[in-house]
């Protein structure tokens, strides 16, 4: 099962990487799919370590997908790694094997330590609507713009049924984003 998870790696240099990223779950080992071009990549093999970060703050993960975020974090107990501060929960994580499959890396890791700050409940139909709408902000030039502003308004929807203030806000983010990437301006 793919687990949705805010992966985080650091550079040779100590600089932290946080990006949304889902991963192969599993008790003991995890596979980690990033695509080659990315940071998350090259840190990953270049130090062989990273943490799955598992959060409920969908605003986080919309950020998180569509520019630099530098949220608190601490480093990591088992590895050189970093430790979302506001994680429910994380799996430290050290590779065992990468295989490269065209423009992504099918990477391998041990599970080698892990935390818990706080129960994760799950995610409620508001906040699962955002994660879907800010994948498919990554993705705007596979998709018409019809079709994504579609999508959108049936996620927003969603959001504005069931969602918390965190959730719309996450919402309007991610039309502001979308808004900005077809050259309107957002007024």
């Amino acid at each position: 099962m793919i687990i949705e998870t805010l992966f985080a790696t650091l550079s040779d240099d100590g600089e932290p990487n946080f990006a949304p990223m889902g991963v192969v779950w599993g008790e003991e080992e995890m596979t980690v799919r990033p695509f080659r071009d990315t940071i998350t990549y090259r840190n990953l093999v270049s130090t062989l370590c990273g943490v799955a970060n598992l959060t409920d703050d969908a605003l986080l993960f919309a950020r998180a997908a569509l520019e630099d975020v530098h949220p608190r974090w601490r480093p990591a107990c088992h590895i050189k790694g970093a430790v979302l501060r506001e994680a429910c929960s994380w799996r430290e994580l050290e590779v065992i094997e990468e295989e490269a499959r065209g423009d992504r890396a099918d990477i391998r890791c041990r599970v080698v330590g892990c935390g818990s700050q706080r129960e994760f409940l799950g995610f409620s139909r508001a906040r699962s609507a955002v994660i879907e709408a800010a994948v498919l902000a990554t993705r705007l030039h596979l998709h018409q713009r019809k079709d994504v502003e579609t999508a959108l308004d049936r996620y927003g929807g969603v959001v504005s049924k069931t969602g918390g203030e965190r959730e719309r806000e996450a919402m309007r983010y991610l039309w502001d984003y979308v808004t900005r990437w077809y050259g309107e301006d957002t007024g």
